[in-house]
């Protein structure tokens, strides 16, 4: 029984924790003022307004109710934990354990609650200050998700890919299709910087590479985003790389420009031109509600994050296998020593410990 006591007490060090991710105490004064205007004689006269007021008590009022129900199924187990002897320690334990079940699931709509966080990603990496080192550092971040993707079982895909002039990759386009892959993998997005000695250079002299990862969710028909053909230059091209005589024989890579934003998109992953074409459009509806939503919410943090050059002082985290092994995140100070295992896609401790970050 001891042990299950323990337990409980760390079960409800975490319930306390995810009251202030959560904000239930402002919450709780938000649904009284929100209640307050319903209760006006005049509330239903904008419907449109008063549709609003209404979805937001909803979205309040359902946090409020799942964390007080298990702050009350907290207080049962407590209240109970204190009488009960060791004949009801099988019953304990499973009560203890449904408690941790729904903990679970509370914690996971705090972390997973913006908008798009159930979408596939679509992840972009550029090499960036560093020539062929920083080229090669792009490919090993490129390797990294692909280990991660592979982990969790998600599909992965390549839809666009340059490679480095002497080695690795100048930039690449992927999707990865997962259950919370964009909602996990928006962590990511930043500059990305690696200390080791290079294998590059012949004196083995330590150096710095950097490589900036953009991740975008993969936007569904149900999201209004208007394309007009006449504001696409398309461009067809022979594609290169693997993939056999097809690829090498056939016009089928697609390079396509949203002139009124300048943006790029392309692919060559696939057979034909025009399911090439249909990829790289996927890629720009994504991007442009990327922009669409940092024009609406005035911030691009939201959505796009801030960007910045790809160089030294503008990291998110910096991979050390020089003269020691470490990573470190700049933004909430996590740290592993096991560098070669982040690589290698351990890099889960690293995105929750983004997700669980204090929020504004």
């Amino acid at each position: 029984m001891q042990d299950i006591k323990g337990k409980i007490e760390n079960l409800e060090e975490e319930l306390l924790a995810l009251k202030e991710l959560l904000k239930i105490d402002l919450k709780k004064k938000d649904i009284d003022g929100l209640q307050s205007k319903m209760s006006e004689p005049n509330f239903w006269q904008n419907q449109k307004e008063a549709s609003g007021i209404i979805e937001e008590l909803k979205r309040i009022k359902g946090d409020v109710d799942d964390w007080d129900i298990l702050y009350n199924k907290l207080r049962e187990l407590k209240e109970f934990i204190q009488i009960a002897d060791t004949s009801y320690e099988s019953e304990m334990e499973k009560e203890t354990k449904k408690f941790e079940e729904n903990l679970e699931r509370l914690k996971l709509k705090v972390l997973f609650c913006e908008k798009l966080d159930d979408s596939n990603a679509i992840v972009e990496i550029n090499s960036g200050a560093g020539g062929t080192e920083a080229c090669d550092w792009a490919s090993m971040l490129f390797r990294m998700y692909f280990r991660w993707a592979e982990d969790k079982k998600f599909k992965f895909s390549v839809l666009d890919e340059v490679k480095g002039e002497e080695a690795g990759i100048k930039n690449i386009t992927f999707l990865i299709e997962g259950l919370r892959a964009y909602g996990m993998l928006k962590s990511e997005r930043g500059v990305h910087r690696l200390v080791r000695i290079s294998p590059f250079d012949a004196n083995k002299r330590r150096h710095t590479s950097f490589a900036s990862v953009d991740v975008l969710p993969e936007i569904k028909d149900d999201i209004d985003i208007e394309i007009k053909p006449e504001e696409l230059e398309v461009i067809t091209c022979r594609a290169s790389g693997a993939g056999g005589q097809h690829v090498n024989k056939t016009d089928s890579a697609v390079r396509i420009t949203h002139l009124p934003t300048g943006i790029v998109v392309g692919c060559r992953n696939e057979r034909s031109q025009h399911q090439n074409k249909a990829v790289a459009l996927r890629v720009l509806k994504a991007k442009l509600y990327e922009l669409r939503e940092d024009a609406k919410k005035k911030n691009l943090e939201k959505i796009a994050g801030t960007k910045q050059k790809i160089e030294w002082g503008s990291q998110i985290r910096s991979y050390v296998l020089y003269p020691y092994l470490l990573v470190k995140d700049h933004r909430t100070d996590f740290e592993a020593h096991d560098a070669w295992g982040v690589l290698d896609g351990k890099i889960d401790d690293f995105i929750y410990a983004y997700l669980k970050r204090p929020r504004c």
